[in-house]
């Protein structure tokens, strides 16, 4: 019976008690410790990249991970890199112009060149003592090297003193009856745009010479129909 009351007492003296408090406190030390070993594996990770160099940056590194000598590197790089683009746009622009004033420009000696040979194979006088038109070469100084037939076409550009231009293409013709050679001489006053003809002729051995442009012939022709003779003399 006295254990029985004994119990009982224990048990409200328990109910009437406070619940037990369960205090955590933060425990840093966890954090702490992962902190370090992130910052250790950057170190390591930056200690393990190479270098950035003049020679072997990639851009792959950002520039706020690259250090001042690093930094002097690529933009050294990077000045050099735009420099050799400006370059290749200077060559391509340079190139491009030879190539206009010499094969595309209505004044270069490559389109009059051309233009002398259709009307060389055109020519009757022409095709009589060459052959078939469609069959004329033509092409520059002989030579004997038998890997190229020809040089390039001879021309020279001149200025005079009254500032007129003198273009002068020499090259030869071959045909199936016979080959001759070809002069011109063009001249660009001075203030006008385009080149006229002075003369253009071909000579084949054995035969007169044949003109396809004579100015001063023209002009002297010109000239006589303009006056008319009377007692033995011209009056214009």
């Amino acid at each position: 019976m006295v254990s029985g009351l004994r119990l009982r007492s224990t048990l409200r003296t328990l109910n009437n008690a406070h619940p037990l408090q369960l205090v955590i406190f933060p425990c840093h030390h966890h954090h702490d410790y992962h902190n370090r070993r992130r910052g250790y594996a950057t170190t390591q990770q930056e200690a393990r990249r190479r270098a950035v160099t003049l020679f072997n940056d990639d851009g792959n590194v950002p520039w706020t991970e690259l250090s001042a000598g690093e930094k002097t590197a690529r933009a050294a790089q990077q000045t050099f890199n735009f420099g050799m683009v400006i370059l290749g746009v200077a060559l391509t622009g340079g190139v491009g112009y030879v190539l206009y004033s010499e094969v595309f420009s209505p004044d270069s000696k490559t389109t009059y060149f051309n233009r002398a040979v259709d009307r060389i194979r055109k020519d009757p006088r022409c095709v009589e003592l060459l052959g078939d038109g469609k069959k004329i070469t033509a092409f520059g100084e002989e030579t004997y090297n038998k890997w190229r037939r020809a040089r390039p076409i001879a021309s020279t550009v001149t200025k005079d003193g009254q500032g007129n231009e003198h273009m002068m293409i020499n090259f030869n013709v071959q045909g199936p009856k016979g080959a001759g050679r070809v002069n011109m001489h063009l001249i660009k006053r001075a203030g006008e745009h385009e080149y006229q003809y002075k003369y253009f002729f071909v000579d084949v051995r054995g035969h007169q010479r044949i003109y396809l442009e004579n100015a001063d012939a023209s002009r002297a022709q010109s000239t006589e129909k303009k006056g008319f003779k009377l007692f033995g003399v011209n009056w214009g």
